[in-house]
């Protein structure tokens, strides 16, 4: 390009300059007015007619300056568009990195949560299934010691008659053994195989014993739902577990991935995924349905005193495992009654996918029916009871619905 004029400099190689403007490289007393495009460079009005740049495309420099100024404006905005786009992209990358954290942080706690009642959940299966292994083995010991005490009547009963007949052996007239003999045989046909089949029979009883602690409890028959005594009771949001969310109308409550934010009510629970209704029942015949095909694999239905404690994972706060509660529970293909730690195994014909629930407080009954399809009894437990009674629920997954009825 050519250079600027500067009494001062005068670089060799360079093109020469003088003080009124721009001077050619090439005719060194011509001012440079023109730019090859070609070569690029600052050139007079001979290069083109007479010089090495004849042919060449050229043009007036001030144009090509102002050309050139509009490319450069140009790529400078470029460039700061380019600049926005990469802050615009770095906040962007921020953002959905700390969104990915909560996440992350969301989840872990999430998992938490699920593990904590997992662990809960397998803890209270350990406990009853020992519980239910001792109270087997009791009825068995039971049973041992009634046949070890049978053994030893007939012992006594054998030993017995065995010193008699040993005593008529020992008679030394013959005449006396015979009469003796006669007066005894009478009883020997008769004792002996009573003392044996007594000791067999009683040996043969002890495994049906065992049997029939799986299948007592009454059957009952279908039935139809008492409409007189429907209710459709609501759920007491300062209740329930903070990771559980209720519907609007107060009947659905459902898991949810986060826990509530807020202060917590003295009433709620804090460890376990439970909610009590806000309806309670202290006398008369009460009849309510649950809707449980939304709660997965396990789910708690039941009824219990206000007292239930409400802090930690113990039994004293864990929905049938003591006093204060009675429920039904499902987990994965299993259905258990369940009150004050004890369990009874309930085989449905079908798994249900709604519960009545039937309280009769002054008669102490309360039932649990399978109302998918008409209306199947499921189980009764008879208490004396002494406070009111709330519905209750327990998630292990999903929602569960307190049906509306008319």
């Amino acid at each position: 390009c050519c250079s600027r004029s500067d009494a001062s400099l005068k670089p060799a190689g360079q093109e020469s300059v003088y003080s009124g403007g721009w001077r050619c490289p090439e005719h060194g007393d011509r001012v440079a007015e023109l730019y090859c495009r070609r070569c690029r460079r600052c050139v007079c009005a001979l290069c083109p007619v007479l010089g090495a740049h004849r042919g060449h495309p050229v043009g007036l420099a001030l144009e090509e300056a102002v050309h050139v100024q509009k490319l450069i404006q140009e790529c400078l905005k470029q460039l700061e568009t380019k600049k926005q786009q990469n802050v615009g992209n770095i906040t962007h990358i921020e953002d959905t990195a700390e969104k990915l954290k909560a996440h992350a942080e969301s989840s872990k706690t999430w998992l938490t949560g699920k593990f904590t009642e997992l662990r809960l959940l397998l803890d209270e299966e350990e406990a009853l299934a020992k519980k239910f292994i001792d109270k087997n083995m009791q009825l068995t010991l039971q049973a041992y010691r009634e046949h070890i005490k049978s053994c030893k009547e007939q012992i006594d009963g054998m030993h017995s008659l065995s010193t008699r007949v040993w005593r008529i052996s020992q008679e030394p007239d013959p005449i006396q053994l015979l009469q003796v003999m006669l007066g005894a045989c009478p009883l020997l046909p008769c004792t002996l195989p009573w003392l044996l089949g007594h000791q067999t029979q009683s040996l043969q009883d002890i495994p049906g014993r065992k049997e029939s602690c799986a299948h007592e409890g009454p059957v009952w028959p279908r039935m139809s739902p008492p409409s007189a005594d429907a209710r459709t009771p609501t759920l007491e949001p300062d209740t329930m577990h903070a990771r559980l969310r209720l519907s609007a109308d107060r009947l659905t409550v459902r898991c949810g991935l986060m826990g509530r934010l807020g202060p917590t009510p003295a009433l709620r629970f804090d460890k376990l995924w439970q909610v009590l209704g806000r309806d309670c029942y202290a006398a008369g015949r009460h009849y309510w349905e649950v809707d449980v095909q939304e709660a997965g694999v396990g789910w708690w239905v039941g009824v219990a005193y206000a007292s239930l404690r409400r802090c930690g994972a113990t039994a004293s706060a864990r929905l049938g495992c003591n006093r204060q509660s009675w429920c039904l529970k499902r987990y994965d293909l299993e259905y258990w009654a369940f009150h004050d730690g004890q369990r009874s195994r309930l085989r449905p014909r079908d798994d249900p996918d709604r519960l009545g629930v039937f309280l009769d407080y002054e008669a102490g009954i309360l039932s649990f029916y399978d109302v998918s399809g008409g209306m199947s009894h499921l189980h009764t437990f008879r208490a004396a009871f002494q406070e009111p009674l709330y519905p209750a629920l327990r998630l292990w997954e999903g929602a569960i619905s307190i049906s509306r009825l008319p």
